[in-house]
Formats: C-alpha cells, structure tokens, sequence
C-alpha cells in the first residue's frame, strides 16, 4: 500500500474516534462550554472524515488504493 493510502486510512480511523468522543463527551458533559467544545469536534470530525472519503475514492479510481 502506498504511504499516501495509509495516511488516509489513519485518517479516516481517527475521524471515527473523534465522533465517538464527541457523542460521549456531549452525553457526559455537565454544562454548554463543554456541549460546544464537542460539537465543533463532531463538526470537525465529519468534515475531515468526507474530505478524506472524497480522496480515497480518487486514489481508487487511479488505481491505487488495495483493497484491505
């Protein structure tokens, strides 16, 4: 796999991580700084995550991208 297709793929995982942070963090949260603390991560996090998505379609369609 091309170094370029990895990072994507590390990215794509941590933008899975920062959702579930940021749905937890907003059930556990105990005042609003903190609800949109975590809804600018969540935010983020979809932003990164289709971008990303959007990237790994083109490398594919370039014939990059292995399968996993």
């Amino acid at each position: 796999m091309k170094a370029c297709d990895n990072n994507l793929k590390v990215i794509l995982k941590l933008t899975d991580t920062m959702i579930e942070l940021a749905i937890k963090g907003d059930a556990d949260r105990e005042d609003t700084g903190c609800g949109i603390l975590y809804g600018m991560l969540l935010d983020s996090a979809y932003k990164l995550k289709k971008h990303a998505e959007k990237e790994k379609q083109a490398h594919i369609k370039k014939g990059w991208w292995k399968k996993d």
